[in-house]
């Protein structure tokens, strides 16, 4: 029979994403396989149109984890995939019940990086080949691929009508910019948005600024700053259409946050900024047009996920990375 698959990840963006060349491969080797994936519902789009899953589960925490677990128990499923391996999908395996397999996530490499600057990272391997451990006896392996994302026509055209209505994208190369981030020590500043946004746009291109509705005034800020040729797409769209919009532009810039991912499964080359996490975590661009700016500092690493505060004060590591070393890194990236 052909196999019964499930996989849990809960969130976030790059994190739901970075599964992708896993279902990709699932398909591949199991081209009749059922393969269900249950994340929460906010990030559930980033799935619905994937080709390679059969069933998305949105869960929102309205829903209890036991009925969640009620809900998947009686299923069936002969592999049972965790891909979040945190305390919440823990306890939903107790729910569910049945062996499951993980991937690992080298907590203790990742702390003693972090706290001491000593790297006893063994693996090597991005976060999207580990989740490959967690398939292990299903015949899988990583291939050249990147990330995926799949996007159905309504919604590229409501991107393209978006930008078109607006002059912007239709004569002059389109550049996004995503300047913002769910934590203070993962933004580049402000004023550096500001004057790349200035200097995009007399080099002859034109900008859009992506994020959720949280970035609003964050994205309106930087639009108000360069002026015309340039419009706010920030809480306009959700996540295909943010991803539709990515789509349309020549290149992303972008701090280590989930549109930076977005971009890498859409195929718009991405020029990303490193500040308090470093390649070891496993998550730099995967198999993409990708350029990181980064500043090697040592007080790098400092946190996970970054934080509320440069715990050195000055968060030189993106303080240094200026506008004219991100326009030529732009320069540079292959089409």
């Amino acid at each position: 029979m052909p196999p019964d698959i499930l996989m849990v990840r809960f969130s976030a963006i790059g994190d739901i994403l970075l599964m992708t060349p896993l279902l990709r491969a699932l398909r591949r080797a199991h081209p009749d396989a059922r393969v269900t994936v249950v994340t929460r519902s906010v990030f559930a789009p980033l799935l619905s149109h994937n080709p390679r899953v059969t069933e998305v589960i949105g869960w929102d925490e309205s829903q209890s984890l036991a009925a969640l677990g009620r809900q998947l128990r009686g299923r069936g499923f002969s592999h049972r995939l965790d891909l979040h391996n945190s305390l919440r999908s823990l306890a939903l395996r107790r729910y569910v019940g049945g062996p499951w397999t993980s991937y690992p996530k080298h907590r203790v490499a990742r702390t003693v990086l972090i706290r001491t600057r000593r790297n006893l990272y063994r693996d090597h391997r991005p976060v999207a080949e580990r989740y490959f451990d967690a398939a292990r006896g299903l015949g899988v392996s990583p291939d050249d691929g990147s990330l995926e994302m799949f996007l159905p026509r309504p919604t590229l055209v409501a991107a393209e009508e978006f930008l078109s209505t607006r002059g912007i994208g239709t004569t002059r190369q389109l550049i996004a910019v995503a300047p913002g981030a769910a934590h203070f020590t993962k933004r580049w500043p402000l004023h550096h948005w500001t004057a790349l946004g200035r200097r995009l746009v007399e080099q002859g291109n034109d900008l859009v600024v992506v994020g959720g509705p949280e970035d609003r005034e964050l994205a309106a800020t930087v639009v108000g700053a360069v002026g015309e040729r340039a419009v706010s797409a920030a809480g306009v769209f959700d996540l295909p259409g943010s991803a539709a919009v990515l789509k349309r532009a020549r290149a992303l810039v972008s701090g280590d946050t989930g549109v930076m991912h977005l971009a890498t499964a859409v195929g718009t080359p991405v020029v990303a900024l490193f500040g308090p996490t470093v390649e070891p975590f496993g998550f730099f661009p995967y198999h993409a047009k990708a350029t990181v700016l980064q500043r090697e500092l040592h007080c790098r690493p400092c946190s996970a996920h970054g934080g509320p505060r440069c715990p050195e004060v000055h968060h030189r590591c993106l303080q240094d990375l200026t506008p004219d070393a991100v326009l030529d890194a732009l320069r540079r990236l292959p089409r």
